[in-house]
């Protein structure tokens, strides 16, 4: 028979509360999380992201790769803050038709035969490719300035798995 445990009404408010805090605290984002959102390519897109994944490097501007959360053929990362790239992503919204703030001469850059688009974000940069068979995104945290040097050491595996061509 198992004995009865009592519990004090302050006793029983503090475990939950605890366990609140600690799920809380475990949960929080942090700059230091390899977490990647997953984009969901079909087709050809999906194809030409797996390709690129198994020819991405080792290191980007002298940032080791990292397992990128949740484990995917479409996503990598590097360093800490997290350098992340992610293949098969939609058409980037400042290549929508209609969209007057989009000067391809001034927001765009050719890095090492590879045309990326970029976008400014709170802490960094966002580049996506463009002209290529599949969009690639990558982020890249202000701590890494100038972003756009990580784009280097990515160009040739772009070059060589996601085709010239217009999605």
């Amino acid at each position: 028979m198992l004995g009865r445990v009592k519990f004090s009404p302050r006793r029983s408010l503090a475990l939950p509360l605890l366990t609140v805090l600690i799920t809380a605290v475990g949960c929080a984002p942090s700059d230091d999380s390899a977490s990647v959102p997953v984009p969901a390519p079909k087709g050809e897109a999906a194809r030409l992201c797996r390709a690129l994944h198994g020819e991405l490097p080792g290191t980007v501007d002298g940032l080791k790769r990292r397992t990128a959360d949740p484990v995917s053929d479409f996503t990598a990362v590097w360093g800490s803050p997290a350098v992340r790239l992610r293949c098969g992503v939609p058409k980037p919204e400042v290549l929508q038709r209609g969209n007057e703030h989009y000067n391809p001469l001034q927001d765009a850059a050719k890095i090492n035969g590879v045309e990326w688009v970029f976008e400014k974000q709170d802490d960094g940069y966002r580049f996506t490719t463009v002209l290529r068979r599949a969009y690639v995104e990558v982020t890249v945290p202000g701590k890494y300035a100038p972003e756009v040097d990580v784009l280097t050491d990515l160009a040739s595996a772009v070059r060589k798995t996601v085709p010239v061509g217009v999605v």
